[in-house]
């Protein structure tokens, strides 16, 4: 099993939990543009 999230894993996740970008990435103490950077493969970081 593959031990590193996917951006498809994440947005499966916070879309089962019905949370959104912007409360995940305040959850997170990150941006949204982060989380939506994570879920689309456009950050590695």
């Amino acid at each position: 099993m593959n031990q590193y999230v996917t951006g498809t894993t994440i947005k499966e996740l916070r879309e089962k939990n019905k949370i959104t970008q912007v409360q995940l990435a305040e959850k997170l103490g990150v941006s949204d543009k982060t989380v939506s950077k994570w879920e689309t493969g456009g950050s590695q970081t």
